[in-house]
């Protein structure tokens, strides 16, 4: 019988040139089971980015709260390097409610603060998700009112029944409904006056640069126009230097948000 020769098979630290490459190679490979685990034992925060409004940089309207996982060393682990992958499974499930519950609860301990989360359509209908959100809703001090749920374009658009019974119930309850990502994903304006969605964040694929990019600019211009038309707010996301949100203003954006204006933080001024 042959027997498999041992330099047939590749040692997987000789892939990588650098060892602190080949570390980063396999705590990648290990992301699921590093998300698992931080799951189980609760161990997430969020973080807060400003979301200002555009002719008052120093007004904060709402501040945007983002999930952060960690490992037993308490190191973050990327989204990106996760989300992808779990958005449409029992994991993102989990992430959903986690993040609903951090939510709440930084509405008790802020009476005066409002705050978004991103939640995925697929949540609406999951019994956890919704059973924490009712226990949020029947507390006293009308959390409802500070609470914001963005939800992507792409999403909203492959879900539009099941988001829009949401919308009818919750926003008479005092919940407000933002559209993420708008103009980078599959929207049918024409559903537009069916979500009445209170907001809308631009796609930031669109703002890098802009006060140099005339392309983006008529985009951009004309999405908030769209937005103004069906009276909605206009967030401009990912406004990363001061020419930039000097144009942004210049048509009429509602709000902004990006590393310019602040970068998410655990902890709030």
């Amino acid at each position: 019988m042959l027997k498999p020769r041992r330099d047939a098979i590749p040692d997987p630290e000789e892939q990588f040139e650098d060892p602190l490459q080949f570390a980063f190679a396999s705590r990648d490979a290990d992301t699921p089971a590093l998300v698992t685990h931080a799951l189980d034992r609760g161990r997430a925060r969020l973080a807060f980015q400003p979301v200002v409004v555009a002719n008052d940089m120093g007004k904060v309207a709402f501040y945007e709260g983002l999930i952060r996982l960690l490992d037993d060393a308490g190191r973050v682990i990327p989204a990106a390097n996760f989300m992808p992958q779990v958005a449409d499974t029992e994991i993102g499930r989990r992430i959903d409610v986690l993040t609903l519950e951090l939510a709440l609860r930084m509405l008790r301990q802020h009476p005066g603060m409002r705050l978004s989360v991103n939640v995925s359509a697929r949540s609406l209908g999951d019994w956890r998700w919704r059973q924490t959100l009712e226990a949020g809703l029947s507390e006293r001090g009308a959390l409802g009112n500070r609470l914001i749920f963005e939800i992507s374009e792409t999403s909203a658009m492959m879900l539009h029944e099941v988001v829009m019974r949401f919308m009818e119930d919750m926003q008479p309850r005092g919940v407000a409904f933002a559209l993420d990502g708008f103009g980078g994903g599959m929207t049918a304006f024409r559903h537009l006056k069916d979500f009445f969605f209170d907001m809308v964040k631009v796609d930031k694929t669109f703002v890098k640069g802009i006060a140099d990019d005339p392309d983006n600019q008529v985009l951009v211009e004309a999405l908030v126009t769209v937005a103004h038309q069906f009276e909605m707010f206009a967030i401009v996301e990912g406004v990363e230097n001061a020419r930039d949100a000097a144009w942004l203003q210049g048509i009429n954006a509602d709000c902004l948000q990006g590393y310019h204006i602040g970068a998410p933080k655990f902890d709030i001024a």
